[in-house]
């Protein structure tokens, strides 16, 4: 005797795990790129100190010394990546899935697990690129990873960022060294709202913040950095959903995303990189 058993599906999907963006903790939105596919700012170079010479017996007609003349450079910051997705959905498809292909769920997840990732992966492999302090790769452990982190705050000390919202980037690996680290005691009395943003607790005065490692370059250590080094624009998102468009029988979905990051020549001692050995 033969028993056919019942398949039945369930109207639920099961979803891929994402990570909201921590992005925006660790960058700036400083300028703006409407009406313009490039932004130049400018550098301007300062004067030296001089002893005055209140005699006037020096060699120069100035008691305060030679007059030297200012430059004023500009860099431009050009916007690069300019990416776009498609995708349609059958109607009998939509229907024959109990609805749960759909074209307003189906282009959240593609943002949520395709979009978002993609643009923190490459702001963040920029930032290591263009950091102003890289030292030597080493190998981190739980004896030595305060000491380094401790090396990358003074850096930043050393050249004068900013002290308010510094930010220490680490991969789960390397958090897990932290927390075996006895040197280590994050203080976790924060507010709800930087909680809520993806702040785990502050160490050395600066937000720890946990990132997969799948966003981050390969053999990352951790990244201390101030929200003022790097500019990181979302000039364009356009994201469309078309019912029933020419040659397609039900929604048809289209998206774009135009973004970049740049890190200021002139701040970007404000980034400290350790690469892993």
């Amino acid at each position: 005797m033969a028993i056919v058993l019942v398949t039945e599906f369930k109207p639920y999907v099961d979803e891929m795990f994402t990570t909201e963006s921590k992005r925006e903790l660790i960058t700036n939105q400083d300028f703006d790129w409407s009406g313009a596919h490039s932004v130049k700012v400018y550098k301007v170079s300062t004067s030296k100190m001089n002893d005055y010479d209140r005699p006037g017996t020096g060699e120069n007609w100035s008691r305060y010394g030679e007059v030297a003349g200012l430059d004023a450079t500009t860099e431009e910051m050009t916007l690069k990546k300019d990416r776009s997705f498609t995708f349609a959905i059958d109607k009998l498809d939509a229907d024959e899935t109990k609805q749960q292909l759909q074209g307003a769920t189906a282009l959240s997840r593609q943002v949520r697990e395709v979009v978002i990732p993609e643009v923190d992966a490459y702001t963040y492999d920029i930032m290591c690129k263009k950091a102003g302090n890289k030292p030597e790769a080493i190998a981190l452990t739980p004896t030595n990873i305060y000491t380094e982190i401790l090396k990358g705050t003074t850096a930043l000390d050393t050249a004068e960022a900013p002290e308010v919202n510094r930010t220490i980037l680490v991969a789960p690996p390397v958090y897990a060294l932290m927390k075996q680290c006895k040197d280590i005691t994050l203080e976790t009395d924060i507010g709800n709202e930087i909680r809520l943003r993806g702040v785990l607790g502050i160490l050395d005065g600066c937000n720890v913040v946990k990132v997969p490692a799948n966003r981050l370059p390969e053999n990352f250590g951790f990244m201390i950095c101030h929200p003022c080094a790097t500019v990181a624009p979302v000039k364009l998102e356009d994201y469309k959903i078309h019912e029933d468009p020419p040659g397609i029988s039900g929604s048809l979905v289209e998206g774009r995303i135009v973004y970049d990051a740049f890190v200021l020549d002139n701040k970007s001692k404000a980034i400290y990189y350790q690469e892993m050995a």
